[in-house]
């Protein structure tokens, strides 16, 4: 199976991403959009795996949750890898806490020392909004990301856990399902 370590989106950030995307359809640019149910920060992508795998990915991320206390990120800003001169993907950025970063390294080690390999590209944090599938009113798109790079602001995500999520693909696209939800579990009182 397919599986994937995300931090799942609150109502709230998915519907201003909604309204986020629809401004941008505007363009009538050749992009596969993202559904924003489907919008997640994915912290470590596993690609197909076997199922009694997860055994040891979840004993491994309970012992790094157990490490960590709740943060908050800001869904802020806007681009596209791998530039905005030959983009293929539009993005939403991640601001705003080094706890991030420190977490998803602390995944990939940990993840890389039971065999799963390392990712290449340095982790960027993002929420893909969606792929572009030809040059077709690519211009309009990429003034209006532009306009809107630095503006943009979808709200705050108060982090209290970590989800391993199954995706299965089908012709219309993925379909994700929660395998587990682990709260992160540091409190100030232990520290």
């Amino acid at each position: 199976m397919r599986c994937f370590i995300a931090i799942e989106l609150p109502e709230a950030v998915k519907s201003a991403l909604s309204g986020i995307e629809e401004e941008l359809r505007k363009s009538k640019a050749d992009v596969r959009w993202v559904k924003p149910d489907n919008v997640h920060l994915t912290l470590k992508f596993f690609g197909n795996i076997e199922e009694k795998k997860t055994e040891k990915i979840i004993e491994i991320m309970e012992s790094i949750c157990n490490q960590y206390a709740p943060f908050t990120i800001e869904i802020k800003g806007m681009g596209t890898f791998p530039n905005i001169k030959s983009p293929r993907v539009l993005w939403v950025g991640i601001e705003g806490n080094d706890t991030l970063k420190t977490l998803q390294e602390e995944i990939e080690n940990k993840m890389e020392s039971i065999g799963f390999e390392r990712e290449d590209r340095a982790f960027t944090a993002h929420l893909t909004l969606g792929r572009f599938r030809s040059s077709i009113e690519k211009e309009g798109l990429l003034k209006a990301v532009k306009l809107q790079e630095k503006d943009t602001f979808a709200g705050l995500i108060n982090v209290q856990s970590l989800s391993l999520i199954r995706s299965d693909l089908h012709p219309e696209g993925a379909r994700y399902s929660k395998i587990i939800d682990i709260p992160l579990g540091k409190t100030t009182a232990n520290t």
